[in-house]
């Protein structure tokens, strides 16, 4: 945090805001959220995705695509299949620190 404590908000430019505005974007989404949760736990195939979450697979391989560009998720290739799963820990880490916050406030909030 000293670095964010000794940055200003004026000091930071264009392309570093609009990164950060993306990676909330993504994360702002039910469908999206879901995904990364899932691919937190195991690496997984678009048809896998699609069962597990009850989805369309053309909305996950859409979903995918978005987050692939802001290089939260990786592929890899198995043969025909194309497998995925996390890449960037930090938002892993903040959206596991954000699930368990609600979860944490929820509980508290029905006790």
């Amino acid at each position: 945090m000293s670095d964010m404590n000794d940055r200003m908000a004026s000091d930071l430019d264009e392309e570093t805001l609009t990164t950060v505005t993306q990676i909330f974007k993504a994360v702002s989404d039910a469908t999206r959220v879901r995904i990364l949760y899932l691919l937190s736990q195991k690496e997984c195939s678009v048809s896998e995705i699609a069962d597990i979450l009850k989805l369309q697979q053309s909305t996950v391989s859409h979903q995918l695509s978005f987050l692939k560009q802001l290089h939260l998720v990786k592929a890899r290739r198995s043969g025909k299949t194309i497998y995925y799963s996390e890449e960037d820990e930090h938002v892993m880490n903040l959206l596991a620190q954000t699930i368990d916050h609600a979860l944490h406030n929820y509980k508290k909030s029905r006790e």
